[in-house]
């Protein structure tokens, strides 16, 4: 339905679930759906948090129009803070890795933002360091909010995802499946969907090699942890590799029409064998993934891509 909004950033939220029909066999018990965070107005699922936390700084006098807000990111979030940057009136410098795909540089200077490139052999690790170093040494000069320890990225998550995919299936939901990257998506929204139904499983999907092309996802195990992550708010772990990310977001845009990025890709692999085996188990099972971003951002070479490593 038709909406009027008063600004862009009443845009954010509310976005549409999608059922897979053709990237595994159709069956009335076992459903997967997407969860299309792409479709907000930033492109993608760091629209939510990256709001919320400028919006909790402005409230809190934290953030003011004499400041420049300072992040690392490694291109949605900062896609997202340069967007409402320039809605909010909010000067904005983002510290990202070198390699991330042109598309991101290019959105994000768009807006008005400036770059500073970290060492891309780093990664979000890396990038983190140097954000961290220039707020610390310009105080008056900088707002840090931090993505990786900021509360108000989960809280964005728990008060809106995991209420809007609630609402959405309520008890037919099973499982639910997100990528760890700042781990602000599950942790905000798997909180949310165990207070409604302590049965829900919440799978948070981890690249499964340290040296991965999963943009925006971590290996926990040899990356700084994020403080606002707590393992035990998610049930299992699923790790999956590049190849299968990569394949799974060239497969759901072939047979169903969604063009996603490779961490979405991941996130799919994980729930597809969910459903896979309920399947072969005779399980009733609804399933929702994550589609954090669109695939277009992914079109410019990258370190990753696979004529150059793999």
């Amino acid at each position: 339905m038709s909406r009027r909004i008063e600004s862009v950033a009443d845009a954010v939220g509310n976005t549409p679930l999608v059922r897979l029909r053709r990237v595994l066999p159709d069956a009335r018990e076992v459903r997967v759906f997407c969860k299309l965070e792409c479709q907000n107005p930033g492109g993608s699922v760091k629209d939510r948090a990256a709001l919320r936390m400028m919006r909790d700084a402005l409230d809190r006098g934290r953030l003011t129009r004499d400041k420049i807000l300072i992040d690392s990111t490694s291109g949605n979030t900062g896609v997202a803070y340069s967007l409402f940057g320039a809605a909010l009136g909010v000067r904005v410098e983002l510290v990202m890795p070198s390699n991330v795909s042109q598309a991101r540089k290019d959105i994000t200077r768009a807006f008005g933002t400036s770059i500073v490139f970290s060492d891309p052999l780093e990664g979000s690790d890396g990038a983190m360091k140097v954000a961290r170093e220039l707020a610390s040494e310009n105080p008056e000069k900088y707002f840090y909010p931090d993505q990786y320890s900021n509360p108000a990225n989960p809280l964005a998550h728990y008060e809106g995802t995991g209420l809007e995919i609630w609402d959405a299936l309520g008890s037919e939901l099973t499982h639910f499946v997100a990528g760890l990257g700042t781990s602000g998506t599950m942790m905000g929204t798997a909180r949310r969907l165990h207070e409604k139904n302590r049965a829900i499983r919440c799978v948070a999907v981890q690249p499964s090699e340290p040296m991965h092309g999963l943009e925006g996802l971590k290996h926990m195990a040899t990356s700084i942890v994020p403080p606002i992550y707590d393992a035990s708010v998610h049930d299992e772990i699923a790790l999956v590799s590049t190849e299968d990310g990569w394949d799974m977001a060239d497969r759901v845009a072939a047979l169903e029409g969604l063009h996603v990025g490779h961490s979405s890709g991941a996130n799919i692999v994980a729930a597809v064998k969910i459903a896979e085996r309920a399947l072969a188990e005779g399980r009733a099972a609804c399933v929702v993934a994550i589609v954090a971003d669109r695939g277009d951002r992914y079109f410019a070479p990258m370190k990753w891509e696979k004529r150059y490593l793999w």
